[in-house]
C-alpha cells in the first residue's frame, strides 16, 4: 500500500513539473545561400522556434554551425539585422525578407510559436555549404538552458 501511495506521489510531482523545463524547439524551414567571395559565403536561415514551457525565454546567444560531408564543422558569424536588411536590398537572388531577425534580449513568451531568421557568415565557399550535411542552429537562454533546432535534409 506504501509503495502504491509512493508511486502516485512522484507520477504527481513529475505531472505538476511538465512545463518547467525550458528547451527551445523548432525546425528550419528554409536556406538560402550567397556567395560573399571566393572563399566565404552567407546563409540565411528562416526557422520556426517554440517555447513550450510555462517560462518566458530571454535569448541571451543564437549561435549556428554547419557540419560538412567529411564531418568538419564549421562556426558561423551572426549578421546583423540592419545588415540583413542590406543583404536583402543588394541580392534580389535571395528573395523576399519574410521574417525578423531573432537577435539578443529578444522575448519568446511561454507556449508561444514564433518564425524568425539568422543571417550568418561561413568561411567557406558557398559549394561547400549548400552540400553540407546540416546546420545547427542553438538558442540560448539569459539563465543557461538552451535548446538547439537541427536541419533535416
Amino acid at each position: 500500500m506504501g509503495l502504491v501511495v509512493i508511486a502516485i506521489a512522484v507520477a504527481w510531482i513529475l505531472y505538476m513539473q511538465r512545463g518547467s523545463h525550458i528547451e527551445p524547439t523548432g525546425k528550419i524551414l528554409k536556406v538560402r545561400t550567397l556567395p560573399a567571395d571566393e572563399n566565404s559565403s552567407v546563409a540565411v536561415i528562416d526557422f520556426r522556434v517554440e517555447n513550450a514551457s510555462n517560462f518566458g525565454i530571454i535569448v541571451r546567444e543564437v549561435t549556428v554551425t554547419l557540419e560538412e560531408p567529411n564531418g568538419k564543422i564549421d562556426d558561423g558569424a551572426a549578421v546583423s539585422e540592419v545588415d540583413a536588411q542590406r543583404l536583402f536590398q543588394y541580392y534580389p537572388v535571395l528573395g523576399q525578407k519574410f521574417n525578423d531577425t531573432l537577435k539578443i534580449r529578444d522575448r519568446i513568451r511561454a507556449h508561444e510559436t514564433m518564425d524568425r531568421m539568422i543571417a550568418v557568415r561561413f568561411e567557406i565557399p558557398q559549394a561547400q555549404v549548400d552540400a553540407r550535411k546540416n546546420l545547427r542552429l542553438r538558442v540560448e537562454d539569459v539563465d543557461g538552458p538552451f535548446g538547439e533546432i537541427v536541419e533535416r535534409k
